[in-house]
Formats: C-alpha cells, structure tokens, sequence
C-alpha cells in the first residue's frame, strides 16, 4: 500500500533532526512539534492534528508582528501599520516561508489530494509549529525565534512597504484594460478547527484562471488572484 504520509514515520530520530535543523532551535516537548505537522487530511481527530495548533500559531505571529511594525514604524499611523501586518501575515506569503524553510517536506498529508498541493496548507503548518514553539519555549523565546528565523529573513520590510498588497485590485485593473471579463465564484465552505474556511476559484472569460483557500471570502478571492497573476504572467 502507497505511503500517503510522507517518510516521517519511517525514521523519527532523523525527522525529529530536520526538523531542528529547519527550525534552527531543539525541539523539547517532541509530541507538540509531531502533532504541529499532522494535517487533518490523514487524521481528523481534533486532539490529534494541527488545526489548534495553526489557530494559536496564527494568533501568536500576529502579536509579534504588530510589536515589531510598532517599534520599526515609531512615526507611522495605524492605517499604516494594519496594512503592513496585513502584509506580512498574508497566508501565500507565510506558504512561500514554509516552503523555503523546508516544512513541505515535513507536513504530514494526504498526498493523493492534488486541491491540498494547490493550497496554503504549508503556510498553515508553519503557524502550528510556531504555536508548537510557543508552547514548548514560552512567548519571550517565540517572539526572539519568529523575530530571527521568519521575520528578518524573509520578510523584508522595506520591500513589503513599496510592494501592490491587493493583487485581487491588480487583476481586476488589468481585466479593464484588456476588455477581459473577470468572476470570482464560492467553490465550497466548511469549517476547520471552529473557523469557516472558503474555497474560491477566479475565471477569465469563462475560463478557470486560478483558486485559492482563506478564512474569509476577502481571503480566499485574494489568494486565487495570485494564482490567476502567476498563470497569466501579468
């Protein structure tokens, strides 16, 4: 039978090195970090996959990142600032993160669901392993942790700040300007870990362009516009 899980339990020792390594810290309660890349897609027990995990870690990256603009940023409104944490909090940003930190090679999931490949579902471990580290190392250690191995290298404020953040906007103004005819449709809602989660898809002249997933309709539609950018190359 076809291993749908990956290699992680074929040697814990090394996966519990890579993980380190990937994390840049040691890992002190083995368990939490295990459970933090368990996607519910191969088990749907809420005790035992990521889903609580990501909500902690989503919540915790978001303080962080709101101290770190406040004190960057010491002259900047609060416009400013929520459009920034909007930015860096962005869950393709946080995909493309965890992809170059290595955790897609880590996740645990269903690999037979082509939809979960096209997802956000990395970006997503990575906010459970950081409620992972949360609760192993205490807030004080995550915020030095996220400060040093998320933010500082790769999030670079400088380029966030001149960077176009609603790309939904960015396709929409192309679409007018190539007489392109631009809908964006609900694929399907449900609810993971007590959050509704949308699927949305982005047609260009009746033509499936892009889709993406997010915890809004706002969300998911900004997510398959990246997608239709990527594929049009605007």
């Amino acid at each position: 039978m076809k291993n749908i899980w990956g290699k992680w339990n074929s040697d814990k020792n090394t996966d519990d090195v890579a993980l380190s390594n990937a994390l840049g810290i040691s890992l002190g309660n083995k368990a939490i970090y295990t459970r933090a890349l368990i996607h519910r897609s191969i088990n749907d027990k809420i005790a035992e996959n990521n889903e609580r995990l990501e909500y902690l870690g989503d919540a915790i990256f978001g303080s962080v990142v709101a101290d770190y603009l406040f004190k960057h940023y010491p002259f900047k409104d609060e416009g400013f600032l929520t459009e920034m944490r909007s930015k860096m909090v962005n869950r393709n940003q946080m995909n493309e993160i965890a992809i170059k930190m290595g955790l897609n090679h880590l996740t645990q999931f269903n690999k037979s669901d082509h939809h979960l490949r096209r997802s956000q579902i990395f970006g997503n471990t990575l906010e459970a392993v950081i409620g992972a580290v949360y609760l192993d190392k205490g807030y004080n250690a995550t915020q030095k942790w996220i400060i040093k191995k998320i933010i500082t290298p790769f999030l670079f404020v400088d380029e966030l700040e001149n960077s176009e953040y609603n790309q939904k906007n960015k396709l929409l103004g192309w679409a007018a300007k190539n007489n392109k005819q631009v809908a964006f449709q609900i694929l399907n809602e449900e609810f993971h870990g007590g959050r509704r989660q949308f699927s949305m898809s982005v047609t260009i002249d009746d033509v499936e362009m892009g889709k993406g997933l997010g915890f809004s309709k706002k969300e998911a539609s900004e997510a398959a516009a990246i997608m239709a950018i990527e594929n049009l190359n605007i």
